[in-house]
């Protein structure tokens, strides 16, 4: 497992405990005992933006790199010929092509 993966995974738990724990205050009831742990949610939910900012700009790079790779090739279009008459119009030949 890549260390960004198993980071990924310990943050996931530490989040799912928090909530589990009902740690959930609102802001009328924040006491000395509850400011720790609002902080460290805060911290926690600071940490995993910045884990899916990584992740998305590593699938980024992933993509871009493999779009390098990919060489497209010019597709091979048949051409008509154009089809010319000589018309006549009075003294002179008009030619009309399609």
């Amino acid at each position: 497992m890549s260390p960004l993966r198993i980071s990924m995974i310990l943050m996931s738990v530490t989040l799912a405990t928090a909530m589990l724990s009902g740690t959930a205050v609102s802001a009328q009831n924040v006491t000395p005992a509850n400011r720790n742990t609002l902080v460290l949610q805060g911290e926690l939910q600071m940490l995993e933006n910045r884990l899916r900012r990584q992740q998305y700009q590593q699938q980024q790079q992933q993509f871009r790199a493999q779009d390098r790779v990919v060489v497209p090739q010019r597709p091979d279009v048949p051409q008509m010929a154009p089809t010319c008459q000589l018309q006549r119009s009075g003294s002179r030949f008009i030619r009309t092509c399609r």
